[in-house]
């Protein structure tokens, strides 16, 4: 019998409904629970992300290791991949999760050569391919760790050394050839350390320039092995670089339309990155839909008193509810989804704790889904948005959405018709509204 990296665990984390006491048990989050027309689980399309979750050990800048995970205790690097990636499975099957996402790194160690980071990757590959086959969990997307080793210091595909560029993209094509191999759905763009820390040593345009190139480059490959899976691209606006080229939604989606990449790619929302923005979780995620390219969410939250990204478990209804908000007016995220870029605060050691984390960020989602889809059903807010903006629907307004007049006409329309009426936004009742079906 393989070995349980959390034998108290005895089987997928129930549905118990809002009344249970059990800390093992979800309130909200029922996956077979029909919700307009979807189940939650096609809603919410949860997945665990590899990075936090199985490879953390509660490292922060100001200490070491807190965390002590059986599964990081064989000395061989190969073993203790396999081990991790076991008890990575059983905690996602454990959980009940139909996805997971990974970085490159994250399930296969560095070698000591390029080449060797290769094999190991292709040895990993086929483990996975194992155990999805298994237990069923698939692949949301991957990705490739262009941040953690330093030669990326001054950036990857915006390095000024060409040859760091040539490495960066020999690194995403084997972890493009390993997220194909794996049925992985979509394939992430996180800049890392694309960008720059002080402009006297940096050729902005030329390093955008490189960044574009690149991604045309993958375009290109991921057609010529097949690769039909959304490409996404993971805004950020500092951290660990002062200035990263993909700050926050509107800027990615401006760079993407400047260099003749908008048809390719979507935006995968984080919250905390957000927060680092100075924006609020559903503002980026409303300017990623009504750009039509909103693709997949990174879920998490900040701590609003530190200026750094903690990448904490969702608890938030409020946020949760906006978010779902937005999610359900463009019908769901494609074959996008709600992934946990979060990881356990550094006094929380015990493996259950892993436990406890996602069922209070599921619920959350799900409770958040319910409120949504009531709010939607009810027209709660749509009917007022509606009517507040009626005057487009007909008359001048018509006329200007329609490009049928100019200035000349709007100051003989305003000498006719004199001043307009000051109307309420009725921020205050709307925000009572929400607190009332929250």
């Amino acid at each position: 019998m393989p070995k349980s990296y959390f034998p108290e665990i005895k089987g997928p984390i129930p549905f118990e409904g809002k009344g249970s006491k059990n800390p093992l048990a979800f309130r909200y989050y029922n996956k077979d629970q029909k919700v307009g027309g979807k189940t939650m689980a096609e809603h919410l399309r949860f997945a665990v992300a590899y990075w936090h979750t199985m490879m953390a050990d509660g490292t922060d800048m100001f200490g070491g290791a807190s965390y002590d995970r059986a599964w990081h205790a064989p000395s061989d690097p190969i073993d203790r991949a396999k081990a991790t990636m076991d008890a990575a499975f059983e905690f996602f099957t454990k959980l009940g999760v139909d996805y997971y996402c990974f970085h490159d790194r994250d399930i296969a160690p560095a070698g000591e050569s390029f080449a060797g980071s290769c094999k190991n990757l292709e040895i990993m590959v086929d483990y996975a391919k194992g155990l999805q086959k298994q237990t069923g969990v698939k692949l949301l997307w991957g990705t490739a760790n262009l941040f953690g080793h330093r030669i990326f210091t001054a950036g990857a595909s915006t390095n000024p050394d060409a040859h760091v560029f040539a490495l960066a993209a020999a690194q995403v094509k084997n972890a493009m050839d390993a997220t194909l191999a794996l049925g992985g759905e979509n394939y992430v763009f996180w800049g890392g350390r694309e960008g720059y820390e002080s402009l006297l040593n940096t050729d902005l345009k030329h390093e955008q320039e490189q960044l574009a190139r690149f991604f045309h480059m993958a375009v290109d490959y991921a057609k010529s092995i097949g690769f039909k899976g959304q490409f996404l691209i993971e805004p950020k606006p500092c951290e660990p670089t002062k200035h990263q080229y993909d700050t926050d939604t509107a800027t990615a989606l401006a760079f993407l339309r400047q260099f003749d990449l908008i048809d390719h790619f979507k935006i995968n929302v984080e919250a905390n990155h957000a927060t680092l923005a100075k924006h609020t979780f559903e503002h980026e995620l409303t300017v990623a839909s009504a750009a039509g390219k909103l693709g997949s969410v990174d879920a998490n939250r900040g701590d609003l008193l530190l200026g750094w990204d903690t990448d904490q478990f969702p608890t938030d209804i409020y946020s949760t509810t906006l978010a779902m908000l937005v999610i359900l007016k463009q019908n769901g995220l494609g074959s996008g989804g709600l992934n946990f870029d979060a990881h356990v605060r550094r006094s929380s050691i015990d493996p259950v704790d892993l436990f406890h984390a996602h069922i209070g960020g599921m619920d959350a989602f799900a409770r958040g889904l319910l409120v949504a889809h009531r709010i939607i059903e009810d027209k709660a807010l749509s009917s007022f948005i509606d009517e507040r903006y009626v005057s487009y629907k007909s008359g001048i307004g018509a006329k200007i959405m329609a490009g049928q007049v100019g200035f000349a006409e709007l100051e003989k329309y305003i000498l006719e018709k004199g001043m307009p009426v000051m109307r309420s936004g009725r921020l205050e009742m709307l925000e009572n509204l929400l607190n009332d079906y929250i």
